[in-house]
């Protein structure tokens, strides 16, 4: 465990490809999503992270109406831990933002951004990684974690990586934005293509000065930010309230990575997935002999490849006859019946309810 390694959990997504059990007052990463787990997501990536860093060097990146629900996830972690976005403004700001804070606590401090809402399979092999990651950073350039790919998959970013450098590391050449089936399955087959994880490894310095660079616009909101007092200060508070809406957004992919070189990326295998949809829920899962995911509770008959969620706490049953490759999730208020290989149009049900006026409902 290294004394100058921080982590930064980016926690405000809003998770609608998990809806119904994702809901905006309580979004996928505080939802015990993960096969095998019945703890939220973000809690379990905490508990990863807390192997690398230690509980005290964790920070929480999340919007201002998810605090207190996020906290009462992690209650592990102190008050401090906890940065709350006034408004989104994508990766770029709040990677700055934090990045700036844990700079002057530590002007020497190595951090790693991973997302809140993660899968790890292998915890060993993802500490691993980060570490040969932190290594990296500390060398100079920012450093990302590439997933290398296991099928021609067209739902993810792709980086392709160049020549070898120490740490088991390469160079980055190119991020590639989401390809198509033929492209996807050619990169498969080159073996210099791995997925972009959105995993970031970083000097917070060596950050900061990327971003004055490359975002001077957002440089001086952070200067103005840092302006108002220490991180944490009522005056610190303040300055965020005013501030931040006036950020550009911007994700730190398109306004850092792709700009910055050299950057490095480390390709690793730890069993990762996004979770991405209840797809991806349904392909974690243990199954029984027909394919089907579904709790002890559910029936199952003549059906098979089916995911089964009961999330309502009331002990309902669930039965499924004649039926194949549905996901099927039930809340106390809402039943969501879809066709596993459509499990991404989740998200246009939720547009659907915003349009009928039923925020109660997402």
């Amino acid at each position: 465990m290294s004394e100058n390694v921080y982590a930064v959990v980016l926690a405000g997504g809003s998770g609608t490809r998990f809806w119904p059990a994702s809901r905006t007052a309580m979004p996928k990463q505080l939802q015990p999503l993960a096969p095998g787990s019945d703890q939220p997501l973000i809690a379990d990536t905490v508990r990863r992270l807390a192997r690398l860093c230690g509980h005290d060097r964790i920070l929480i990146a999340t919007g201002a109406h998810l605090l207190e629900a996020t906290r009462a996830a992690l209650p592990d972690l102190p008050d401090s831990a906890f940065f709350g976005e006034p408004v989104a403004r994508n990766t770029a700001p709040c990677i700055g933002w934090t990045a700036r804070a844990i700079a002057e606590r530590d002007p020497e401090a190595i951090v790693a951004v991973v997302p809140s809402d993660q899968h790890v399979q292998d915890e060993d092999g993802f500490i691993d990684a980060l570490s040969r990651a932190a290594k990296s950073a500390a060398s100079g350039p920012i450093t990302t974690i590439g997933i290398q790919p296991t099928r021609p998959e067209t739902g993810f970013g792709y980086i392709e990586m160049g020549e070898d450098v120490e740490h088991g590391a390469h160079r980055v050449k190119r991020f590639v934005e989401k390809p198509d089936r033929a492209t996807a399955e050619r990169y498969l087959a080159d073996g210099s293509f791995v997925w972009n994880a959105g995993i970031f490894v970083f000097r917070a310095r060596t950050m900061l000065d990327a971003i004055a660079e490359h975002l001077p616009e957002l440089s001086a909101g952070l200067d103005r930010i840092a302006a108002g007092g220490p991180p944490g200060s009522a005056g610190w508070h303040a300055a965020t309230e005013a501030v931040f809406e006036t950020l550009p957004k911007v994700s730190i992919d398109n306004g850092v990575a792709e700009k910055t070189s050299p950057l490095h990326v480390v390709p690793a295998s730890f069993g990762w997935s996004d979770l991405g949809s209840w797809e991806t829920a349904w392909e974690l899962s243990d199954k029984d002999d027909a394919g089907n995911a579904v709790s002890d509770e559910a029936v199952v008959v003549d059906a098979k490849n089916n995911l089964v969620r009961d999330l309502s706490g009331d002990g309902r049953v669930v039965a499924l006859v004649g039926v194949d490759d549905l996901c099927v999730v039930q809340t106390k208020d809402a039943v969501l019946i879809i066709p596993r290989e459509r499990a991404q149009d989740v998200r246009a049900v939720v547009a659907a309810l915003r349009e009928r006026g039923r925020e109660d409902l997402v």
